[in-house]
This record gives C-alpha cells, structure tokens and sequence, in this order.
C-alpha cells in the first residue's frame, strides 16, 4: 500500500463540528398524497439527524469505507479505465447499430423512388411548419381566445398538445361535453 493512503488510514478523522445544518432542519410534511410519503419513507429510511430529508443517511465513515474497499491509487485507476473501456464498448454498439438502421432506412428510400416517384418526392419534400395557409389565416382572424391560441400554437407533424395521456381513472373535475376540437384547413 503506498505510504499516503496509509498516511490517511492512519489518520485521526475529522469530527463534525456543527451537528444541524440547513439540509436537516425540519419542515412540516405535506398532507397531501400519502404515496409520496410512503414511497419516500421507503427510499430514504430516517435516521436521529435526517427526518425529512431525501438524500439519505449520513454516514461518517465512508471515506474509510472507501479507502478499506479500494485499497490502493493503482487499483482505483484500474477500475476508471475498465469503465471508461466499458462505456466505450457501449458507445460503439450503439453507433454501430444507429449506422445499420440509417443504412436500412436510405435502401429503404431508395426502393420507393424505384416503385414510385411520386411517393419519394411527398416523402422528403421539405415543409416549413410554421407556414400558415391563405384558409389557415382567415380561420385565426375569426377565432377568438383559447382557439385562436390552439391554432398558433399547434405544429404540423408534432404531437397534438390537446391530446391527454391516458389513465386509469377519470380527472377530477370530470368531462368536458362541450369540447370540440378547432378544425384546421388541410
């Protein structure tokens, strides 16, 4: 073992001169969800010093802990080069396969400008998306509000944002009957 780490190991370690600080002061809990609570009681188990805290346990002894797992500098630069390695393993499948999948795709594109013409241009004709329509125009002058908002904020080819996630349960305030989408000139 190289004489600092066992310069550190020897060494007394510091004690904690302020036992409370910011990060542990205590705040009332919310009453609202109980499964935040619980799933949080369940993450990060409270201790004398950190009742409602979400970043754990303190733990004074981790540095010697450290030092006890990883016994020496050589032994801890082998494990950063053997993960650096790894990540650059993983690195090189995943441009491999974006390169195979974009090499599918340009066949792709190249077999149905083969089969028909007309689909290959509609395929990759350039669309600004933000370019209204002379129709598109006249129906934002005669909307008014929250429609008119709908209309100049929706992005043709982007996922409608008036589209809800589906769940399992109703919302609260229940269902809105007298929804109807703004229908946009095509």
């Amino acid at each position: 073992m190289s004489s600092s780490l066992l310069a550190l190991r020897d060494a007394a370690r510091p004690l904690r001169v302020a036992q409370t600080s910011v990060r542990y002061a205590t705040r009332k809990e919310s009453m609202g969800d109980p499964k935040n609570d619980i799933i949080r009681r369940a993450l990060y188990p409270s201790n004398i010093r950190n009742r409602p805290s979400p970043t754990g346990t303190w733990r004074p002894d981790v540095g010697h802990r450290l030092q006890r797992a990883i016994p020496s500098v050589q032994a801890h630069e082998t494990i950063e080069r053997a993960w650096l390695l790894h990540q650059r393993h993983v690195r090189r499948k995943r441009t491999a396969e974006l390169e195979r999948k974009h090499a599918c795709m340009v066949n792709a594109m190249e077999v149905l400008r083969e089969l028909d013409s007309k689909l290959y241009l509609e395929a990759n004709k350039g669309e600004d998306p933000r370019a209204r329509s002379q129709e598109e125009q006249e129906l934002v002058k005669t909307l008014k509000g929250a429609e008119k908002k709908v209309v100049e904020a929706r992005i043709r080819g982007l996922f409608p944002r008036e589209l809800r996630v589906p769940t399992e349960t109703p919302s609260r305030t229940g269902w809105n009957y007298e929804w109807t989408p703004v229908v946009r000139p095509s």
